[in-house]
């Protein structure tokens, strides 16, 4: 069998410039391209993941949820955030089960605790019992409580990251507007085609900061959090590219790498 993460990147499933707005074209789009490959590559395990986009990010913003919870207003907040996260979430489930993808949610507000910003626990047999039975476990960035500073979010970059501690994934997939890590940003003049972790430290700037409101990080901690899970598990394979493009998800879970591949020296 082959287990692939992969996350929707919250700029590629919303307007992240315009507050609670989907992209219903580009959802609907991969939906159809993640139930080929389900269809199509019949050893093909998936675990799904998807940013907060226009829901999440701004009033997470708003109420700095991310630096932790403790006045009434930021709790008020906290609650805030999870109805948006939540929100997005529903219309994801909603538009994959159109393409009958047996989409399970687990969301992170209901069975994670951090500790100043660590996971502390996370029961994950529920998520191997559904890859088990043939299902689409489904996680999202949250809000979660924390037993030091009350509450904080979590992307799901630091979710993979936490699962692959349990659940090794073959591939990770981010998947978002930009065909890959930009050499130059904003310039935008070629493509970073493979990251390693001696050359990230070359690579890193703050050109890699999200133009849109980002609370946990732009692509620079994207891609430190990557590496983090390579230097675990060298022979994951990662790759940072456009879902935009039709047919590109649909490639990448066939098992073909685009965009920016991150990889260990190892694998040269």
């Amino acid at each position: 069998m082959s287990l692939v993460f992969l996350k929707l990147g919250g700029s590629l499933i919303t307007d992240k410039e315009k507050t609670d707005t989907p992209n219903f074209h580009i959802l609907e789009g991969i939906a159809d391209e993640i139930a080929s490959a389900l269809r199509e590559v019949p050893d093909l395990q998936l675990v799904l993941g998807h940013g907060s986009g226009s829901f999440g990010h701004h009033a997470a913003q708003k109420y700095n949820t991310r630096e932790g919870v403790s006045t009434p207003e930021e709790w008020l907040g906290f609650a805030h955030v999870w109805d948006r996260a939540h929100a997005l979430n529903c219309i994801v489930e909603q538009t994959l089960a159109k393409d009958n993808i047996p989409v399970l949610t687990f969301s992170p507000s209901g069975c994670i605790i951090t500790r100043n910003h660590a996971i502390e626990s996370w029961n994950t047999i529920l998520i191997h019992s559904a890859l088990h039975n043939h299902l689409v476990p489904l996680i999202h960035g949250d809000v979660v409580f924390d037993e030091l500073i009350g509450g904080t979010i979590l992307s799901t970059e630091e979710l993979f990251i936490a699962l692959s501690k349990y659940l090794v994934p073959d591939q990770i997939l981010l998947a978002g507007i930009e065909p890959g890590v930009w050499q130059n940003y904003p310039t935008k003049d070629a493509i970073i085609s493979k990251i390693t972790p001696d050359t990230f430290m070359v690579n890193q700037s703050e050109d890699m900061r999200s133009s849109s409101p980002d609370v946990t990080g732009g692509m620079g901690s994207k891609i430190a959090s990557m590496l983090e899970i390579i230097k675990r598990h060298p022979s994951t394979r990662i790759s940072i590219f456009s879902g935009v493009e039709s047919g590109n998800i649909y490639s990448s879970l066939s098992g073909n790498l685009i965009g920016t591949c991150i990889t260990s020296e190892e694998r040269g």
